[in-house]
């Protein structure tokens, strides 16, 4: 069972400190990033398809709809905000604390499907962008976006103002971009004024908004936003707790603002453009980098819309990528190497665009591109409706728990969200029954499948309304439902296993032990060799290396043991992440000691961290000690 005090994100959390901060100006600086990175969600290549063909087909008329999912994605991403800083939860782990296991792992699996559905339309979106720029084909442009998946790692290391300022400088790229595209395309602004009053011309039109909404408001940034406001640290007082609230909904509505004029900017571009020319029905990303030129008369309109393509899809990967280790960690408590979850995640999008582009062609990706959001709107709801629930419950979000009018509001907007996305999944369903060659398969699998999501969502629509066992409200309003620890004088270890490495970190190590365990325990001391033939003959290497190795621990031990302390003594040939778990559980020992060897991230990346995989293998303390 997971502890309720587990951090978020815990390699940056709460490593920017906003209490030194004076000034308004000063404390909004030190709380702005986070929602610039939550904002290239509402940005990224699966936008660009339905503003493109809302604009073509409808020129100005819909640009209305992009103004009310703004507002709508800035109301839900303020409660995401609310969540994080008051009750110092992210989405997954309050679901995972207020849902059963079962209802837990399949949200688990839907928030997976959504990351995966996020990364394909942003591997297609920077393959299309590769595509258009370089003129290599589509495949080339899915298997080059393979390579970015250190970038996360590279970044994280640096801290996460590193990581947000990469974001912005790719976001700032995007809108001069389209700034530039609004001077070439000089839009009629009497139309323009008059697209943001409410109108739906016709049925297609209404599809079309329901698509702009369901690839608008991005249920990852639910989770991703309530984890990023908790990297910074400040005072947890209820007029400090207010502040961080305020600051963060400045930041939040400037950065989904930015968002706002980018997706305006591609819907007025293709309005002024294709519209204007009575081209009524490009919708391809492809399309519109063909036509832009010819019609605004410059070969840089169609460079900077693929430069700004790239810049998004790149923007959001990284972003997804976060996601995906937050709703892992929150939802069922695993965690792994942010590398290796970068791996996977865009190995799993990766596979159905090579798939498709190798048997179907580069002429389905548009298509790829629209199941990808559809996708993605069948899973909103399981985000929207939780965070709606935990944000209204007066007992662990106290004063700071939604007023009636903003309750309404929120279950309003999630109303409309669901049943537009429901809406859509059904006419999505109708066209695939209609053109599929094997019509059954869907009827015996997709529906029976789409049915039992909707019961799963009606649960946990109705599951907090009927039982309100929640967590318990703290006094502080944050980290709810801790556990008050046992009071004891003295905690004696009786067995501790010391890990040797014979480094300046060993000292520290053995001081560490034998003032935990006292002369009466008893102790191990282990040393691993790693040396070429110790992994490959084990125990049965009688190497130098292994050799010196093994009469310098047992000198080391024989001093030690002169002060009258019971130490034995172990040499393990091989890998030091298996053997030392392994030893531990065969001394029976309650203590582990291991001195840390001071890597940086690269000669982790490259040798492995022994601390964290001992960690993860053993069901007894570890203490790491660092060197003098």
């Amino acid at each position: 069972m997971a502890k309720l005090n587990e951090k978020s994100l815990d390699e940056v959390h709460s490593s920017i400190d906003t209490t030194a901060k004076r000034g308004f100006f000063r404390k909004l600086l030190a709380f702005t990033g986070p929602a610039y990175l939550v904002s290239v969600g509402y940005m990224d290549p699966g936008n660009w398809a339905t503003d493109i063909a809302g604009g073509s087909r409808y020129g100005y008329a819909l640009i209305w709809v992009l103004l009310m999912s703004n507002i709508m994605a800035l109301l839900l991403q303020s409660l995401s905000v609310r969540l994080g800083i008051v009750r110092g939860r992210d989405l997954a782990q309050a679901c995972r604390e207020s849902y059963p296991k079962g209802i837990n792992y399949v949200l688990y699996v839907l928030a997976e499907i959504a990351i995966i559905s996020t990364d394909l339309a942003e591997v297609l979106g920077m393959a299309i962008g590769l595509q258009l720029l370089f003129h290599i084909p589509l495949l080339w442009g899915v298997l080059i976006t393979f390579s970015d998946t250190f970038l996360l790692l590279f970044l994280m290391n640096r801290g996460i103002r590193k990581l947000e300022a990469f974001i912005l400088s790719l976001i700032g790229v995007i809108g001069i971009a389209f700034f530039v595209e609004m001077v070439l395309v000089q839009p009629d602004t009497g139309a323009l004024a008059q697209g943001f009053v409410p109108s739906i011309p016709d049925t297609t039109a209404l599809y079309i908004a329901i698509g702009i909404i369901g690839a608008t408001v991005m249920p990852h940034n639910l989770y991703l936003h309530s984890s990023l406001v908790q990297t910074r640290r400040f005072n947890k007082s209820k007029v400090k707790i207010g502040e961080a609230l305020k600051f963060n909904f400045i930041d939040s509505t400037i950065a989904l603002n930015m968002a706002f004029f980018v997706n305006a900017a591609i819907l007025i571009l293709a309005a002024g453009t294709f519209y204007r020319a009575g081209m009524f029905d490009v919708e391809e990303i492809q399309d519109a980098y063909k036509f832009l030129a010819p019609l605004l008369g410059t070969k840089w309109a169609s460079v900077l819309f693929a430069v700004a393509l790239i810049s998004a899809g790149q923007s959001s990967t990284i972003t997804g990528t976060l996601t995906g280790q937050i709703i892992m960690e929150g939802f069922i408590n695993f965690r792994i190497q942010p590398w290796a979850r970068r791996l996977i995640t865009r190995t799993l999008a990766i596979l159905p665009a090579v798939f498709v582009l190798i048997y179907f062609g580069e002429s389905y990706t548009g298509k790829l591109l629209v199941l990808s959001q559809v996708v993605l709107s069948m899973q909103l709801g399981f985000a929207v409706i939780p965070l709606i629930h935990f944000v209204s419950d007066k007992k662990s979000m106290g004063k700071f728990a939604l007023k009636p009018l903003m309750k309404i509001s929120s279950w309003l907007i999630a109303l409309i969200i669901v049943v537009l996305n429901i809406k859509l999944v059904a006419e999505e369903l109708v066209v695939w029954t209609d053109s599929a060659s094997h019509p059954w398969i869907i009827y015996s699998i997709v529906v029976p499948s789409i049915l039992a999501v909707v019961v799963i969502l009606f649960y946990i629509i109705l599951k907090p309304l009927v039982s309100r066992a929640k967590v318990k409200r703290s006094e502080s309003y944050v980290h709810a439902g801790v556990v008050m620890p046992r009071i004891s004088e003295t905690i004696e270890y009786k067995r501790v296993l010391v890990a040797l490495d014979f480094s300046d970190a060993d000292r520290a190590a053995a001081e560490h032990a034998l003032a935990l365990g006292s002369k009466r325990a008893e102790f191990m001391f282990v040393h691993i060799v790693e040396s070429a033939a110790a992994m490959v003959y084990g125990e049965e290497s009688e190497d130098f290396e292994a050799n010196v190795d093994e009469q310098r621990l047992k000198t080391y031990a024989a001093n030690i043991a002169i002060e009258g302390y019971n130490i034995t003594t172990r040499v393990g040939y091989g890998n030091p992440k298996i053997l030392i778990p392994e030893y531990a559980a065969q001394f029976n020992a309650d203590l582990v000691v291991m001195g840390s060897h001071g890597h940086g991230w690269l000669k982790d990346m490259i040798f492995g961290t022994t601390i964290e995989a001992v960690r993860h293998r053993v069901r007894i303390p570890v203490l790491v000690v660092k060197s003098v």
